[in-house]
């Protein structure tokens, strides 16, 4: 029997970045996260041999890739290794909509939505709180990921904790069709940045409305964006071209980018805003949607 899952794009209201960990070799954070109720999906059905199918209108993307890298593939691998040689046959297939390397923890979320679809169709006694330490392992983003609802993250990513209360946002999402290497983007930071803070604004218990969030989201920033202009200019254009409409309350880069996100009162604010900038910039991938979560899976 065919079943399937959602995996949300993530979407980094804010993120700030410490300087490097010369003996971790990585980069402390803080940031709060956000799940958007568009996102890919992975299905999964009874195959004679084990499988991987793309397809999805961003499958492209990944063809080339070697399948031993795609976050599906590896997640899969993780949960296969500890069944051992009687695990069944069976066949995945990731839908691809979102953007491949666009700052929307993508590939992470595709990871922790397969981590979850195998243990249910397999009915596997694994806890959450094992998926999520697969999670992991696969990557920074993985633990948040693999929840798909609002954290706050610490640390190197792992360390999650409750964010501020606030309702679903109204958004829109806008990429310019360029990857953006999270690695390249980090060098280009520790290039450009003199004084790196991972300090995190102060944390209200609740904002009641959107106009009460990007007000509070103007005492945060993303530190990558500007490193992440550096490597990828386009992102400067998309970030001029949404600050510059009437119904962004506030425009910002989503994590390494170049994925960029403007926050309206309301949903039609933000469909008209799609609607505009689609018009606008027909080679760039616009989507309104709604930040929150957790979404229906």
């Amino acid at each position: 029997m065919l079943r399937s899952v959602f995996a949300s794009a993530k979407v980094n209201l804010f993120l700030h970045v410490g300087a490097l960990d010369e003996e971790e070799g990585r980069h402390p954070v803080s940031s709060l996260m956000a799940f958007a109720d568009i996102g890919d999906r992975i299905s999964i059905e009874p195959s004679e041999e084990p499988d991987f199918i793309l397809d999805g209108p961003m499958s492209a993307q990944l063809l080339y890739e070697p399948p031993d890298r795609n976050l599906v593939v590896r997640a899969r691998d993780l949960v296969l290794k500890r069944l051992g040689p009687d695990a069944p046959p069976f066949r995945l297939t990731l839908t691809k909509q979102l953007p491949v390397a666009s700052g929307l923890g993508g590939g992470s979320s595709d990871a922790g939505a397969t981590l979850r679809l195998i243990r249910d169709a397999l009915r596997l006694s694994l806890k959450d709180s094992d998926l999520e330490a697969l999670a992991a392992s696969l990557g920074s983003d993985g633990p948040a990921c693999f929840r798909g609802e609002p954290v706050l993250a610490w640390g190197w990513g792992d360390e999650l904790s409750p964010p501020p209360r606030f309702p679903d946002l109204h958004a829109v999402l806008v990429n310019p069709g360029v990857a953006c290497s999270t690695a390249d983007v980090y060098r280009a930071f520790d290039r450009l940045v003199t004084s790196p803070d991972v300090t995190p604004p102060p944390m209200p218990e609740r904002l009641e409305t959107v106009t009460e969030m990007a007000g509070w989201l103007l005492f945060s920033r993303n530190d990558l964006e500007i490193p992440a202009i550096s490597i990828c200019p386009q992102i400067e254009d998309v970030l001029l071209t949404l600050r510059d409409e009437p119904d962004t309350l506030i425009a910002r880069l989503s994590g390494s980018g170049a994925t960029c996100f403007a926050l309206c009162a309301g949903d039609y604010e933000a469909e008209t805003l799609a609607e505009r900038i689609s018009a606008m910039r027909p080679a760039w991938w616009v989507r309104a949607c709604r930040l929150g979560g957790p979404w229906s899976r």
